[in-house]
Order: structure tokens, then C-alpha cells, then sequence
């Protein structure tokens, strides 16, 4: 683990197939925090919370999402719990995707998140390529 100061900012996400989505939230979080943390979830927990595996290894996205130099640390996201990443790594600021805002589990994350005194900022979705966008284009699937 890398030395950590002032505001340390966390970006869960799957990476699967890094795309501009990807990049851009990573780059406008990098802006907002001093110590950016971005978590890469597990294969197991993809086919938990989508139904599917991802396309990308998880080995291979953490190097790829590691690799960016916004980036300051890169770990494995073992939960779709938040508060579960939040008890391992003392964050701040959380960033998503503003998909998440105002819907239910967004609603759940801001609250648990907001127990334990972080706060959760969101970024516009880049609705025109996603991973979901990608994976249809290759295997004609949604």
C-alpha cells in the first residue's frame, strides 16, 4: 500500500473491457482527491451482481487500470458491499457513475457510505460506449 495523505479518493468498478467511460472517471476523480484508489472487482462478484462473467480477466484489468498513471493504488474489490472496501481501505469520497444517482442502490450507497462519514460523488455516465455496449457489439448479447 501506498503512503496516503490528505483526501483519498475511491473508484470501485469492473473495467472490463476499459473503454473512455473508464478513463474519464478515472481522470475526473484523480481531480478531486490526493490519493486516488481505484478497486477492481472480482470475476466472482461480477457474475454475483450482473449475471455474468466479465469478458477481461481480473488479473488483466487490475494491470491494465494499475497501469494509469491518475491512478495511485489499484486493489481487488472483494464485495458489492462498499462499506466491506470502506472498513479495508479508510477512503473518503467515493466516485460512481451518475447511472447510480437517485435510484434505489444508489440511494442504499450514499447512505451506508454516509455512516461511516464518506461521501459519494458522481460523474456523468458516458452513455454513448459501455462495457454493456461493447459486450453486445462482440457476442450480439445485452
Amino acid at each position: 500500500m501506498s503512503r496516503r495523505a490528505g483526501v483519498v479518493g475511491y473508484v470501485p468498478g469492473a473495467y472490463d473491457m476499459f473503454h473512455i467511460g473508464h478513463l474519464n472517471i478515472l481522470r475526473r476523480a484523480r481531480a478531486e482527491c490526493d490519493h486516488l484508489i481505484a478497486g477492481v472487482v472480482t470475476d466472482e462478484v461480477l457474475e454475483q451482481v450482473k449475471g455474468r462473467a466479465p469478458i477481461v480477466p481480473h488479473a488483466e484489468r487490475m494491470a491494465i487500470v494499475g497501469s494509469m498513471s491518475c491512478v495511485d493504488e489499484v486493489v481487488t474489490d472483494v464485495s458489492a458491499d462498499k462499506v466491506v472496501m470502506w472498513e479495508r481501505l479508510r477512503f473518503d469520497v467515493l466516485f460512481k457513475g451518475d447511472d447510480w444517482k437517485g435510484t434505489p442502490k444508489g440511494d442504499k450507497l450514499e447512505a451506508d457510505l454516509a455512516a461511516v462519514g464518506v461521501r459519494v460523488v458522481y460523474f456523468p455516465y458516458t452513455v454513448h460506449t459501455s462495457s454493456t455496449a461493447l459486450r453486445a457489439l462482440l457476442t450480439g448479447s445485452r
